[in-house]
């Protein structure tokens, strides 16, 4: 037997839908702080802190050569080159809030924003 959605089910449906919508726009792109500094390991290890005030152009050094370039401009950051096969990391999105990263898996070089202004609320229940 189908069921059929009445006018009211409808309604209700778009209202929650929009409810969760908004909710996840203002904790995706309102809720979190403009970072700091950015920090970049390699292999799990700590490479460098930089601060996202400076622009400049970090050549990130494994063995004895330059793998990735990650370049700091207008207090953003962006993986400028890469030698891995897929380049992915060079098309991710420029990062400058708390907690965001920019991955690339083959050189295992993590870029991670941290820093800035604390939150009031660090969970919701």
């Amino acid at each position: 037997m189908a069921v059929q959605f009445q006018k009211n089910d409808k309604l209700l449906l778009g209202t929650v839908l929009l409810v969760l919508l908004a909710g996840m726009a203002w904790f995706s792109f309102l809720g979190r702080e403009t970072g700091a500094s950015v920090k970049v390991t390699v292999n799990g290890q700590l490479y460098g802190t930089y601060s996202l005030k400076q622009d400049q152009e970090i050549k990130i050094i494994i063995g004895e050569k330059v793998t990735n370039v990650l370049r700091i401009q207008d207090q953003k950051a962006d993986m400028l080159t890469a030698d891995c096969p897929d380049k992915l990391c060079m098309h991710q999105k420029a990062i400058y809030r708390q907690n965001e990263t920019i991955v690339c898996l083959p050189n295992k070089v993590v870029a991670e924003i941290i820093g800035g202004e604390e939150a009031e609320l660090d969970s919701i229940t």
